[in-house]
Order: C-alpha cells, then structure tokens, then sequence
C-alpha cells in the first residue's frame, strides 16, 4: 500500500510540475506577445558614424575616472560584480547587477563613453545589450547597432521603445562610442499628478539623435509608460543586461547636474 502511495504522490508531483510550467510557458508567451506590439520595425534610421571629445569640464562631476568603484554601488546591497580591466575600462560580467549612482540627480548633462564587445555574439537584442537609465527610469538604449537589424525604437541611442533616433552613428564594435546627454526631469504637482514631462537630448559620437524629445514616462518593455511621481532627484543607473554577448565597457562618465 506504501509503495502504491508513494507512486500516486510522485504521479500528482510530475502532473502539477507539468501544468505549473505549461502555465508558466503560457504567460510568459503572452507577455511577449504584448511586448511586440510596443517594437517598431519600419522606420530604419540612416547611418552616419561620428566622433566626440571626451574631456570633462572643470565643474563636472566624475563618477567614473577608470581607477575605482567610489561613485557606485550594487542593486539591493549586492557586491559591486563588474570589473575593471587593465586598461581602466568598467565592463559589465554576467549576472553582476545594475551599477548604481551613490549620488541622486535630476536635470542634468551627462557624458558616457560605452563600448560594444569586439568579438560579436548574438544578434538584436542580445548583442552588446545595455542601457543608461536617468533617474534609474528612463532608458537611453545601448546596443551593438552596427550592422545589427532590430526594432528601431530598440537600437542604441533610442529613447527605447519610445523615440527612434534620428539616425544610426554607431561605430563598428570594439570601438570607442559616446552619449551626451541633456535631460530635463518630470516635475510633479502636490496631487501627484503630471505637471511637465521629462525631455531629452542626445547626441552620439558627436551627432544630434534625440532633439528634445518628450519622454512619455518610465521605461516598460510589455506595456506603454505611465507616470507615476517620484522624488526629484533619483540615482542613475548602468544595466547589467545578463546575456553572453553583453559585457559592455564604460569609462569616462561625468555629469554636469543643471
């Protein structure tokens, strides 16, 4: 009678595993379905590499200056798990969790040097994936977009899944690339309703891709943005993106809080 038992329960366990993952398997194929509704695929910016200076001004804030960590911290008290390789660059390990500002900021001009893995893995979204996200909500897209078809609201430079850029300046990976930044933070009423949308300005590598862009609220990759309110000053924060083909570099970060 045990043993009869005993192989009823481990025919139930086998059953529900079954059904919790078929279940599972099914959400997870509806949360796609929504979030490809959000992708932008017809619109292909032009290509038009550029250049950029690098030097920070004198009243600039350096948060990265290639030595050490003293700037960041990890998600959820986590270990800083990025590295610093030998020649001062901050690159991104599998798994090793967003690298978040100590300091908080609001409206802002901010200076990002990226690079995108010389060795190519992946293609779309899981090559070169990561992101600079202002205020911790507001994703200015990093991605390998050099010879790299993805939804255009998606590749790098993108405001993602809100504005495309005006056009692609992506350099061939491995290379050097930039991001000044000029953002204009959400301001709230006392109700906590909207009073003034954040906006936007970018440049990469030196050309103008967002020209003042109205941001339409925190970044979601499934569902369209909704502003919630939230302090006026927030840590901004590098993505670890948690793919094999993403260790994205970083060096030369600064920012100019305005």
């Amino acid at each position: 009678m045990k043993k009869i038992i005993a192989s009823l329960l481990a025919l139930t366990c086998i059953t529900f595993t079954a059904h919790t993952q078929a279940k599972y398997k099914n959400y997870q194929d509806s949360i796609t379905a929504e979030a490809v509704k959000l992708e932008v695929w017809t619109t292909v910016p032009a290509v038009i590499p550029g250049a950029f200076t690098n030097e920070a001004p004198s009243d600039a804030i350096v948060l990265y200056n290639g030595k050490d960590f003293s700037a960041f911290h990890g998600r959820d008290g986590k270990k800083i798990g990025w590295k610093i390789d030998p020649d001062g660059a901050l690159t991104d390990v599998k798994g090793a969790g967003d690298l978040i500002t100590n300091q908080s900021f609001g409206d802002c001009q901010l200076h990002v040097e990226f690079r995108t893995p010389a060795i190519v893995k992946g293609e779309g979204q899981s090559r070169g994936n990561s992101g600079v996200y202002l205020m911790g909500l507001y994703e200015i897209q990093v991605l390998d977009s050099y010879k790299n078809p993805t939804y255009s609201n998606g590749q790098a430079a993108a405001v993602y899944k809100q504005h495309i850029p005006l056009v692609n300046a992506s350099r061939e990976p491995g290379q050097w690339q930039a991001y000044d930044i000029l953002f204009k933070a959400p301001v709230f009423k006392e109700n906590g309703s909207l009073d003034k949308p954040a906006t936007v300005t970018v440049l990469h590598n030196g050309v103008l891709v967002q020209n003042n862009v109205t941001i339409i609220g925190p970044t979601d990759w499934v569902r369209k943005p909704v502003y919630k309110k939230h302090e006026a000053k927030l840590p901004l924060f590098f993505q670890d993106h948690g793919d094999d083909g993403n260790p994205i570099s970083y060096r030369n970060i600064w920012i100019r809080p305005l």
